[in-house]
């Protein structure tokens, strides 16, 4: 293949012909593209991770046709798929940072962690019981643990880097937290509080919550509330309802805007800014 120099002018070119639907037009893109072989990549891809959407959205279709991966276009096909899976969405977020991650890898650590809980478990358990063994092994074993002294670091909010370090912020704790319950069969949901993140079993009654940035302690209605007040927060009782997991995925995208803008890293900072957007089209769009 030719290497082909993209100057300012061609990259425009170039641009201007991406959303032309006529398939001749398509097809003679395609033929351009396989020829510029790596130039074409790295063009698509940028334009994928743009802030032009539509423009986005046609450079993704080029990158799947001429079957280059990309996860930043993954990413992006999943949020418009509406079809959200807890695991497979934290997963395809890590990759848009790290492309090279192994996501088997990480599933087996997860299962790892699942079976030294199932060891442990005497049938039959109670969802409270079972969770007290969930805590023993996440955060007394394996050492998971809230990062207080570095809350904003953008690495806290990925799936693989909690794994790998072991520490994380509440919603990516809580994550982690429901990923190994799942393997369990022990039915808990995500519980995103205003300024905070837990989980929730609805299963027993009355419900019970349980916070694992603070290594698992167990809360009830009241004890929320009371650490909702205590951070000016007037508390509501749809704060305790389960949240879905578009939102899950939309806050951890929110909150990695906020940190990497803390962190001087403003391209990222865009990037996550953009799949919020996303999120919210996506979801707006299809509830009319």
């Amino acid at each position: 293949m030719d290497h082909v120099n993209l100057d300012e002018e061609r990259r425009q070119a170039l641009r201007g012909l991406l959303d032309d639907s006529s398939p001749a037009v398509r097809r003679a893109l395609l033929a351009h593209f396989t020829q510029m072989g790596a130039d074409a990549v790295d063009f698509l891809q940028e334009t994928a991770r743009g802030t032009n959407r539509p423009l986005a959205r046609h450079a993704g279709w080029f990158l799947e046709e001429l079957k280059f991966s990309d996860p930043v276009t993954e990413f992006r096909g999943f949020i418009r798929s509406l079809n959200y899976e807890l695991e497979t969405g934290a997963l395809l977020l890590s990759r848009t940072v790290a492309p090279a991650l192994d996501a088997g890898a990480c599933c087996l650590e997860l299962d790892k962690i699942a079976a030294r809980c199932a060891e442990l478990i005497s049938e039959p358990a109670t969802p409270r019981e079972k969770c007290r063994i969930l805590n023993r092994v996440l955060f007394h074993e394996w050492g998971f643990h809230g990062n207080v002294d570095h809350y904003t670091d953008p690495l806290n909010s990925f799936l693989d880097q909690v794994l790998v370090r072991r520490t994380g912020i509440p919603l990516s704790l809580s994550i982690l937290y429901l990923l190994i319950a799942q393997r369990l069969g022990l039915a808990l949901e995500p519980v995103g509080l205003p300024g905070h993140f837990i989980v929730g079993c609805f299963v027993d009654q009355p419900a019970f919550f349980v916070d694992p940035f603070d290594k698992g302690v167990f809360l009830d209605p009241d004890e929320i509330f009371t650490l909702l007040r205590a951070n000016q927060i007037a508390p509501k009782d749809t704060d305790l309802a389960p949240t879905p997991i578009r939102e899950v995925l939309c806050r951890s995208c929110r909150n990695l805007a906020h940190h990497y803008t803390s962190a001087g890293d403003h391209e990222h900072a865009r990037l996550f800014a953009s799949f919020v957007e996303e999120f919210e089209t996506t979801y707006e769009r299809n509830m009319r």
